[in-house]
């Protein structure tokens, strides 16, 4: 079983792996297009978190993990409860190119019909929720920061990220 990773799932993978591989997924984009009302935000002032967004043209670059041998219906479990925990993801499995070739993994994907999906929000307007917002998993701006630093070390390079990153240090400052 392998799992996709694009944000958090790349410093916490919150399960045991056998493997991992960078990754790419075609036709979608990694993008700050949830609207977080548990993990990095709440009702009253949701933060945003990072989903896979439909691009045709587009792809993003990740990190695929192979799930231990025997620990698959658990991880299974986990990731659901993780994941689905407002039903704004989908479950889908991902076609993914890997320097040691193809393989299909399970990802989650961004339903654009769901209420917390805010697609299409302006980097600066994204800055400003992230530097405020903070949910049952710790600040949104952690979250990023993260996110960002994981990527530049597994050398993944994502431009909106990095300047997110560095626009919400200095509005955290």
């Amino acid at each position: 079983m392998w799992v996709f990773g694009y944000g958090s799932l790349i410093w916490n993978p919150e399960f045991p792996v056998a493997e991992q591989r960078i990754a790419r997924a075609p036709g979608w984009r990694r993008s700050f297009c949830m609207r977080s009302i548990h993990h990095r935000g709440s009702v009253a002032a949701p933060g945003l978190v990072l989903a896979l967004d439909a691009a045709p043209d587009a792809h993003c670059d990740g990190v695929a993990f192979r799930v231990t041998p025997g620990a698959e219906a658990e991880t299974l479990a986990t990731l659901r409860e993780r994941e689905l925990i407002s039903s704004a993801y989908l479950e889908v499995t991902l076609d993914l190119s890997t320097d040691k070739g193809p393989l299909s993994a399970l990802g989650f994907v961004i339903d654009p019909h769901h209420a917390q999906y805010c697609g299409g929000l302006a980097l600066e307007e994204q800055a400003q929720i992230i530097a405020q917002a903070s949910g049952g998993r710790g600040p949104n701006r952690d979250y990023l920061w993260s996110t960002a630093a994981h990527l530049a070390e597994l050398g993944i390079a994502d431009e909106e990220l990095e300047w997110l990153a560095t626009r919400v240090r200095s509005l955290s400052a």
